[in-house]
Formats: structure tokens, sequence, C-alpha cells
């Protein structure tokens, strides 16, 4: 082991933990301000490819038991749900709706129905982009 690789997964945990949360915030950020789904998983997956950058893919592997294909997968689904299920009350294809809820913690906040939507594209983009990042790193 090189010094050099003690030094990286040393601050590779606080920064992943850092890449995460900016993710998160992006994701929730993303359908009143610039954001959303796409950047959102970007950035996340760019937290996964850094733990897999700094450690081996099998160390990652087993602490972190996702299948990125079926993430992929589930992403598609899920956003592909959210479009078609507002056509089963009457509304259009990948029509939104929004209200205002009382919330214990955060109080007076909006919930849309956008952010199902999002929360399949940010699957999707974080399966894709680890899955490309795998493929391209294995020994064959």
């Amino acid at each position: 082991m090189n010094i050099n690789d003690v030094i990286l997964k040393t601050v590779s945990k606080a920064v992943v933990l850092i890449i995460l949360t900016f993710g998160i915030y992006l994701f929730f950020s993303g359908h009143n301000e610039p954001g959303g789904g796409f950047i959102g998983g970007l950035v996340i997956a760019s937290a996964f490819v850094l733990m897999f950058l700094s450690y081996d893919s099998e160390t990652v592997s087993g602490a972190l038991p996702i299948d990125f294909k079926k993430l992929s997968a589930l992403g598609v689904l899920l956003a592909m749900i959210s479009g078609i299920a507002p056509m089963f009350f009457g509304g259009a294809f990948l029509s939104q709706s929004f209200g205002y809820f009382d919330l214990p913690i955060f109080g007076k906040t909006e919930l849309a129905t956008v952010t199902v939507f999002e929360g399949g594209i940010a699957l999707t983009v974080v399966g894709v982009v680890v899955n490309i990042i795998l493929s391209i790193s294995e020994d064959e």
C-alpha cells in the first residue's frame, strides 16, 4: 500500500459524504431551481465512481450490494409509471399535480408528483453511469 493510497482512502470517505449530500440537495431543489434528477444523479454517481477509484471494485461491491443494472431498470420503470399514472385519472401523459401539506418538522411544504419522475431519472442516471465506469474498468 502506497502512502498516496492511504491519503486517498482517508480523504474520499469525507468527500463522498459531501458529494452525496450535495447530490441530494440538487435532486430536491430541481423543480424550483436549477438541478433535478439528471444533475443530481450525475453528482451522486460521481460519489460512487470516487469510491470505486479509491478502493477496488470487490471491496465496494461487498460493502454496497447494489446491482446498478437493476437500479437503472428500476429508475426507468419509476419514470414510466409516473408518466402513465395520470392517464388513469383522466390527465395527459406526464402531467403533474402538486399540493401544499403541513409536515411536522418542515411546516407548510409543497409536494409535487414531478419528484417521483425526477427520482426515476436520478436512479437511471446513477445506474447507467456506474455501469459504464465498471464496464470500462473490467479486466478482460
